[in-house]
């Protein structure tokens, strides 16, 4: 029996974002009788730390953290390694591997995974996007987090990329260390099944959104997300359509700044309704809209931008190389120039219905060829 142990989502069937789609996504596709997974998760709640929870043949050891904001991850992801030692050998664990998503604890890494050095427990890192880009984080955040990128690179044994860009980015900035590195993208699924639940009724109702008559945006509410750029340009474009954005949107002080600088709550047609995690209601939004517009700007290749090719006819994304490495010649690019998406969002109005069902093959044999799940779980399992 070989064990796979998963550090570094919040869990397995998680409701949060990429690491827990991810993991809730390869697990599901793995499909291999000899192969058990293990995957701690994070829990605020005191009594049920240690507990072990079995969901569908996967073990989940119950980690807890204090929710203390941004260091919550930080020490969930300590106490997690800390714990490996009893859990393998309480639970007679033998060939092993860990798989560590994100780069987070940096010099404890080393210390923390001596045990399983010993044990000659092959461990592999996938250091996500590059983390200390990212705009919302301060200066002194950054510089901790290329620290912790770098430990955590030079310990692993093996890099596992979700991007060719990042891949090329490890490859040059720590030649030094000579790691074997591996690019494999997150998945999407071909021929989802278009549901108008309960649920999509009542926010479609609840919002006055009509199918085909919306431009989408599926994403975390940070500022590297490019919403100020997206919904300016939307603002000013003579559309007719409606602006759906499916966020965890908070009443925070990006919240206000972005109010304050586009004025989006003059113009019904911008539409926050919040976060959406139901698989079934995600598919149809996306299924549904007219385009989807994506404006992630910082990381590697990332699963909404995925589940947008496999579902959403025409799709729109900021020129960055990521993006461009995904979306090649099926999406249409805009940058933040004044004027440029606007134009887009125009442009993609006067399409025919053979230019849009052009863009919709190009963009479904982007995932038929490179991000299938059953091509990204046959990569695992060739690493594995």
């Amino acid at each position: 029996m070989k064990n796979i142990i998963i550090i570094g989502a919040r869990g397995y069937k998680s409701n949060y974002g990429g690491w827990e789609t991810f993991v809730t996504n390869l697990i599901e596709n793995y499909q291999e009788k000899n192969v058990k997974f293990h995957v701690p998760e994070l829990t605020t709640n005191k009594k049920q730390k240690k507990q072990i929870i079995e969901k569908e043949h996967v073990s989940c050891l119950q980690v807890y953290s204090p929710n203390l904001g941004f260091f919550t991850m930080f020490i969930y992801a300590i106490s997690a390694l800390r714990q490996m030692k009893k859990y393998i050998q309480k639970n007679h664990l033998d060939n092993v591997i860990v798989y560590i998503l994100g780069c987070r604890i940096g010099p404890f890494y080393p210390f923390l995974i001596r045990f399983l050095k010993k044990q000659g427990i092959k461990i592999y890192l996938n250091p996500d996007g590059l983390e200390w880009t990212r705009e919302k984080w301060a200066w002194w955040i950054k510089q901790c987090f290329k620290i912790s990128e770098y430990c955590m690179i030079k310990h692993s044994d093996g890099i596992v990329c979700d991007s060719k860009a990042i891949q090329n980015y490890v490859q040059n900035r720590y030649q030094k260390f000579k790691k074997q590195t591996f690019f494999i993208p997150y998945g999407a699924y071909l021929d989802q099944r278009d549901c108008k639940t309960e649920k999509v009724k009542q926010l479609y109702k609840k919002y006055q959104v009509t199918e085909n008559n919306y431009y989408l945006i599926v994403g975390r509410f940070v500022p590297e997300n490019n919403y100020e750029t997206m919904i300016k340009e939307f603002i000013s474009s003579n559309t007719k359509k409606d602006l759906v954005i499916i966020s965890n949107v908070e009443n925070n002080k990006f919240y206000r700044q972005l109010r304050e600088k586009t004025k989006f709550d003059c113009d019904k047609r911008v539409k926050f309704i919040g976060a959406v995690y139901d698989k079934d209601t995600l598919v149809y939004f996306r299924k549904n809209a007219y385009a989807y517009i994506h404006g992630h700007s910082a990381g590697g290749t990332n699963p909404s931008l995925l589940e947008a090719l496999a579902t959403t006819k025409i799709n729109i994304l900021f020129h960055a190389v990521y993006n461009v490495e995904v979306g090649m010649m099926s999406c249409l690019y805009f940058s933040k120039k004044v004027g440029d998406l606007k134009n887009l969002i125009e442009k993609v109005e006067t399409f025919d219905k053979k230019t849009i069902e052009k863009y919709e093959k190009l963009a479904l044999d982007r995932i038929k060829k490179e991000y299938t799940w059953k091509l990204i779980v046959e990569a695992y399992k060739n690493i594995w």
